[in-house]
């Protein structure tokens, strides 16, 4: 299936390690020029060149902290004045701390909001005055099946992820008669870095292996395993192409099945 996205300009986030890169790497496979951002500048410029080198396209990679609009701004001006457009945004961050309730200060909850709301808010601002120029645009977010099924012990995941469905939602009817699409996008358990920390500290909480913690996910997953990058990767890149044309204001979990609910 052609996908129409040669030539386009994709921005992404968080794109060093982890869904971020696997995004960009899926998008560049396709032929899209990509502004990246992440806070480890090393790695992302390591990551960026091999890209430039594999599929033949252009990137720019610039050292982000999308906590912060003042950068956040100046990344996406640059990637404009290179390219001179921009057609897809990818907001993506890491994910909060594991916490409870009653162990998680009213800091952590700042933080955690900044990092997974406050964050994508201000890429959709920076980006949504060009896309209205242009008459186009792609927005999607990477957020997490705990917004939409809350995972226990990640409450601050829980909660500003589900913000981030709330404001797509609410941008994909505001946006509609500009042509900009608005959709967000939930993995599951995916075998990236983070999982892998996540398992190694619940192996050493509760004594058990790693490989013990990865069975225990799989066996809540109808298809029976974990999820790859890749995988997840797909569907995004899907949903930023000319083939999601009316797929808008929706959210959708790459998951194997894990979340339970209807809708």
């Amino acid at each position: 299936m052609e996908l129409g996205l040669s030539g386009k300009v994709a921005v992404v986030a968080g794109a060093s390690q982890g869904l971020g890169l696997a995004v960009a790497e899926a998008l560049a496979a396709e032929g899209a020029h990509l502004g990246l951002c992440a806070r480890n500048e090393t790695r992302l410029l390591a990551e960026s060149k091999g890209l430039e080198a594999s599929y033949g396209i252009s990137v720019l990679a610039c050292s982000t902290d999308v906590t912060d609009e003042l950068q956040v701004n100046r990344f996406v001006s640059q990637v404009h004045k290179r390219f001179g457009r921009i057609d897809i945004l990818v907001a993506n961050a890491g994910g909060p701390p594991a916490s409870s309730f009653d162990t998680t200060s009213v800091e952590e909850w700042q933080q955690a909001i900044e990092l997974n709301l406050m964050s994508t808010i201000f890429l959709c601002r920076a980006v949504i005055p060009t896309m209205k120029e242009q008459h186009a645009g792609r927005l999607l977010a990477i957020a997490s099946v705990s917004a939409k099924q809350p995972v226990d012990g990640l409450i601050l995941s829980n909660v500003s992820r589900a913000g981030v469905l709330g404001l797509m939602k609410s941008l994909a009817n505001e946006l509609g008669p500009h042509r900009i699409t608005a959709n967000v996008v939930c993995p599951g358990y995916t075998r990236t870095e983070r999982l892998r920390q996540l398992a190694y500290r619940l192996s050493e909480s509760e004594g058990l292996s790693a490989e013990a913690i990865y069975e225990r996910w799989s066996s809540t997953i109808p298809l029976g395993r974990i999820g790859e990058p890749d995988e997840f990767a797909n569907v995004v890149v899907f949903l930023a192409s000319d083939r999601a044309s009316y797929v808008t204001g929706t959210c959708i979990q790459v998951d194997g099945g894990h979340v339970k609910s209807t809708f």
